[in-house]
């Protein structure tokens, strides 16, 4: 489920960065540049506001997946780094000897 929600959420932000990068900052857009005649034949009689709502809609829709997102991650799960050190001092404690043994030095 954890994946789904990110898919989700990577179209949502691809959807809205070309939505951002259509609008014109000036205020103009998508409307300006199609001049009013288009419009009427698009059906589309104010793009800016259609525009602006997309933006923000999509942007509550990231922001309610990031949150929602919360409840599908595993808890419970052991952090690798315990692990890793748990092993290590277990590797220190069987090849260290209990005592250090002396060597003679050879007798002529």
């Amino acid at each position: 489920m954890l994946s789904f929600l990110v898919v989700i959420m990577i179209l949502a932000a691809v959807l809205l960065i070309l939505i951002v990068l259509i609008q014109n900052p000036k205020g103009g857009g998508l409307s300006g540049t199609f001049g009013g005649f288009n419009n009427q034949i698009l059906g589309v009689q104010r793009t800016t506001d259609f525009l602006e709502k997309s933006t923000w809609s999509l942007a509550a829709v990231i922001g309610v997946l990031i949150l929602g997102s919360f409840f599908f991650i595993p808890k419970g799960v052991k952090s690798n780094k315990s692990e890793v050190t748990e092993a290590i001092s277990k590797q220190k404690a069987t090849q260290m000897p209990a005592a250090p043994q002396q060597q003679q030095a050879p007798q002529k």
